[in-house]
């Protein structure tokens, strides 16, 4: 068994895309290796800035021999086609063998293949790998037509300790295998001839590369905490950075510099961004975690105490042009008020067929009115103030830098116009949350701020038709909607969201042309004008874009709900009653329903159920009518049928009782009593009897089982 080691050495590799690369590498490998037939044992890889790495063990010395039959055509078959079968196959008549077969008799050859050595077929497996390989971005270099991420300058590609003989066609060159790489850009530039991985690790850490990407961000994370410990203070958590600027060094060396104090008045999430951004630099944070004026870069030279003097004074020397930039914005932009800003939004459009920025503003002012009512706590003069601001920021000179920064910044601004905190606040959460792992709002102003925002950003784009499609969101309205999901569901509140898309596609209309409008719903409005002639048309193809996203929402919260464990078919089950629009009842409920299901009783009362469902459903398809008509005391003779007919009166009363208190639980076990009776009356009661009107009675009986569980939810879109 031997080890296959491949490096692809090339100028530095985008940050963004070298752990992919490096995985995609390894699996393009082994895929192929797979598909030659070697086997293997373990296979890693590896990416530094300037190399992509695959080291394979386990490897045989050769391809396993084959042995594989053909069937060739009939016996009789013309001499053209049997001599293209001999030819296809390497073989003589007399060394096929004729097979009887049902269908006649057919030629059959035995074809044995000896396995290759491994080495002959390895750099064919290299070759392919590197030309099949798929780069979100490529360029071309010199005069080859070859592409790759970057300037590729070497292969080196080692089997068993030994080179192979192959190399890369650039389309104008080729590029052949070696033995040797090249240590660090700067401190070892000189080749290194290498004979297997353990060899390979060991010379490029002598010449300042440590290959393991994890070891480099150890390095990194370690040494600047330890740097921001030396002077009292915390790192800043930022793994995405950290993720990022691994990929931009080969020998990590964390330096620590100063911030002007000139600019601690600048916000320090504009300070933070721009560091990040422009510069890399993580940020430290004093015990009150506040910003400190302190930075923290990465070299990527050896420690020598001069030349990290050097480093530190030109990064705080191209940091103070960066915050004189970010404090020139802020200064200016402090010159002028939000409210002044607001005309401006007039000039930026939101989407073609959803008007300009400052129309979206109108109508988070509206929602925001209408919303602030189902928002415990909120005072709806500063929710509606908070919407008509919180779009203002975008035509600052600070976001127009740091894209980033909206809403945050207008906080800032709005505080410093003497806007209420309150409203300010809300400026800066209504886009929140961006994901499942963002905080969610709670102060109530900015709750209502920000469900406007996403309802009405999801009721415009469902209005025309622009909804996402498979893979493709490209307004991101799923993860609007999941925002929604969050705010409702995290806050408690009872908000009505049937009505409240209504309210947004009202508030949507001046701004959606008669031609844009959703059109799917109009032969639905129609027929429905053919009555009095008294419906409004429009009003129908609102209601059913309403509708259409109460189905989306039924979608994402089966998502949202299943990562704490709650069964998609029950989400459904609630849905199917219809009607059901309040998030908060109706997870209550799930989780009931999912309590009681999780029992013995529970099951087998789904499976009762199910079962009296399943039976109406099919004699009234056969008998061509319905049997939802009460059942008729008198014609109950068996006991259990009469022991059933009474245990559904209680279970009625008593989940009636309960759902009108919203006890979910509650209606859930006066439901339970009726798993006694159902299976009392299915072991006993013949349903479907001579006697016509009994059986009726008795259909009636199982389909009043099914209305009475369809109180709590549709026990049909369950499983199991």
């Amino acid at each position: 068994m031997s080890e296959l080691l491949v490096e692809l050495f090339s100028e530095e590799i985008p940050a963004r895309m070298q752990k992919k690369a490096a995985d995609d590498l390894l699996s393009l490998l082994t895929g192929k290796l797979k598909k030659a037939g070697l086997e293997f044992g373990a296979a890693v890889c590896h990416v530094t800035p300037r190399r992509l790495v695959a080291v394979i063990d386990g490897l045989p010395d050769k391809q396993p021999d084959t042995r594989e039959e053909r069937r060739g055509p009939k016996a009789d078959a013309p001499e053209k086609a049997l001599q293209g079968f001999l030819g296809s196959v390497g073989l003589t008549l007399e060394q096929c063998e004729k097979r009887e077969t049902p269908k006649g008799t057919f030629l059959y050859a035995v074809v044995e293949t000896k396995g290759a050595e491994t080495r002959t077929v390895l750099p064919g497996i290299v070759a392919e790998a590197v030309k099949d390989f798929a780069w979100p971005k490529s360029m071309r270099w010199g005069r080859h037509a070859f592409r790759w991420v970057r300037p590729m300058h070497g292969v080196l590609a080692i089997f068993g300790g030994e080179t192979l003989a192959g190399s890369i066609d650039l389309g104008g060159g080729a590029l052949a295998f070696g033995n040797t790489t090249r240590g660090h850009r700067f401190l070892a530039p000189d080749t290194i001839t290498v004979t297997d991985f353990a060899d390979y690790t060991a010379k490029l850490r002598a010449a300042y590369v440590i290959l393991d990407r994890e070891e480099r961000k150890k390095i990194i994370l370690e040494g600047a905490k330890a740097l921001a410990a030396a002077e009292g203070l915390t790192l800043k958590p930022d793994l995405g950075l950290l993720e990022e600027v691994c990929g931009l060094v080969e020998w990590p060396v964390p330096i620590m510099g100063a911030i002007d104090d000139a600019f601690m008045d600048v916000p320090a999430e504009a300070l933070v961004t721009s560091m990040r951004s422009h510069q890399k630099y993580f940020s430290a944070e004093t015990a009150d975690g506040s910003l400190a004026a302190r930075f923290i870069t990465v070299s990527n030279m050896k420690t020598d105490a001069k030349r990290d003097a050097t480093i530190r004074a030109g990064n705080e020397k191209v940091l103070r042009a960066r915050l004189s930039d970010a404090k020139f914005f802020w200064d200016q932009d402090r010159a002028v008020t939000l409210e002044s800003r607001r005309a401006k939004l007039s000039d930026i459009l939101f989407y073609q067929k959803l008007g300009t920025v400052a129309d979206k503003a109108a109508r988070l002012e509206k929602l925001a009115a209408w919303l602030a009512g189902y928002v415990p706590g909120a005072d709806a003069a500063k929710a509606e103030r908070a919407a008509a601001l919180c779009k203002a920021d975008l035509v600052t000179e600070m976001v127009g830098e740091f894209p980033e920064l909206q809403g945050i910044m207008g906080r800032y601004y709005a505080l410093h116009d003497g806007e209420a905190p309150e409203v300010a606040d809300a400026i800066a959460d209504h886009y929140a949350p961006q994901g499942p792992n963002d905080r969610c709002p709670t102060a109530p102003e900015s709750v209502v701020v920000a469900l406007a925002d996403k309802i009405d950003t999801l009721a415009g784009f469902f209005a025309i038709d622009e909804r996402p499609t498979g893979s493709k969101d490209p307004f991101a309205l799923r993860r609007a909607a999941l925002g929604v999901i969050r705010l409702i569901v995290e806050n408690q509140l009872r908000l009505p969201l049937r009505q409240a898309f209504d309210e947004a596609i009202r508030i949507l209309k001046p701004v959606i042309s008669d031609a844009d409008f959703y059109r799917e719903g109009e032969a639905f409005a129609e027929s429905a004008i053919e009555g009095d002639g008294t419906l409004d048309q429009s009003e129908v193809q609102a209601g059913m874009v309403s509708l259409e996203l109460l189905d989306f929402f039924a979608d994402r919260l089966k998502v949202h709900l299943r990562e704490g464990g709650v069964r998609h078919d029950l989400v459904s089950a609630v849905f199917a009653l219809g009607g059901e629009d309040d998030l908060v009842r109706l997870l209550a409920r799930v989780e009931a329903l999912q309590s009681v299901l999780s029992t013995e009783d529970g099951a087998n009362l789904l499976a009762g159920v199910r079962r009296a469902g399943n039976i109406v459903k099919a004699e009234e398809k056969k008998d061509g009518t319905s049997y939802e008509a009460a059942p008729d005391e008198s014609l109950l003779d068996e006991a259990e049928e009469k022991a059933l007919s009474q245990s559904l009166v209680i279970a009625e009363t008593g989940a009636d009782k309960a759902l009108a208190v919203e006890d979910f639980e509650g209606a859930m076990a006066a439901l339970a009593g009726l798993r006694g009776p159902v299976d009392a009356f299915f072991d006993k009661v013949t349903v479907n009897v001579d006697d016509a009107s009994v059986r009726k009675n008795r259909l009636a009986l199982l389909a009043r089982v099914g209305a009475t569980a369809n109180r709590i939810a549709d026990f049909s879109q369950i499983e199991g």
